[in-house]
């Protein structure tokens, strides 16, 4: 049964993300947190991720714009460390604010109010279609090195990544692959780390890893005999959309 729950999960989600760029660690996180513990569930999920980025890769390579993803994904990478260092020393800072909802305690940390504006105002910005900001491909280095910290710190790099190459005037196809392109640098350095720290240790139960790693093909196969319907005009309506969906929930303290 938990397989099976696991990888209609990991479907699912796969298929709804795949076109946002983002999206599949934030809905598989909570789904592994039930069956392994928290630093084993966040390996879990990475190693999802990361093999599913390598299916998309497979099947989007032709549309990768390499220029975009040496300029940008290198710095990423090296931010992430330094978000990660800094997420350390803010975990020491008093929430901003805490509540109770259903029985539950919930804590908005500071980080994540600011990254919830952040993200809400790039999804209001794709919804309302205003260009009023906007990148060349000259800010691909810090837009990368934002992208990368924020993830380090906040482990939402691909929202961010997202936001900021719908900027660059690709097109879907070029939008997607290259967002995963950039993602899987990044996949690469977490499973390498995670790994080497023992969060994949548990060997338990390797199979309701292998069943999220199945539903995710599934559900990125599933939406790719689709892609040739999309246009860079309905994927910012889906990326505007998640971003809001994540801010709110950020700013909420829900993720």
């Amino acid at each position: 049964m938990e397989h099976l729950l696991v990888g209609l999960v990991a479907a699912g989600a796969a298929a709804l993300t795949f076109f946002s760029g983002f999206g599949l660690g934030t809905a598989m996180l909570p789904v592994f947190a039930i069956f392994f513990e928290p630093e084993v569930a966040v390996a879990a999920t990475a190693v999802v991720h990361l093999l599913n980025n390598v299916l998309k890769l497979g099947l989007l390579r032709g549309h990768v714009d390499g220029s975009v993803v040496l300029r940008f994904g290198f710095p990423a990478m090296v931010a992430a460390f330094g978000g990660a260092v800094l997420l350390d020393r803010l975990a020491a800072i008093e929430p901003a604010a805490t509540y109770r909802l259903a029985g539950r305690a919930f804590e908005v940390e500071w980080v994540a109010v600011v990254l919830a504006a952040v993200l809400l105002a790039a999804g209001v910005q794709e919804l309302t279609g205003s260009d009023r900001i906007s990148f060349g491909r000259r800010a691909l280095p810090v837009g990368g090195l934002v992208s990368g910290f924020l993830g380090g710190l906040a482990g939402l790099q691909g929202a961010v990544r997202s936001a900021f190459l719908l900027k660059l005037g690709l097109s879907a196809r070029g939008f997607i692959a290259t967002g995963v392109a950039v993602g899987l640098m990044v996949d690469v350095v977490r499973v390498a780390i995670y790994g080497t720290a023992g969060g994949l240790g548990d060997a338990a139960r390797p199979g309701v890893i292998v069943a999220g790693v199945a539903g995710a093909s599934i559900g990125t196969v599933v939406a790719n005999r689709f892609l040739h319907k999309a246009t860079i005009g309905w994927v910012r309506l889906v990326v505007g959309t998640l971003l809001i969906v994540v801010a709110v929930a950020l700013g909420a303290g829900l993720l």
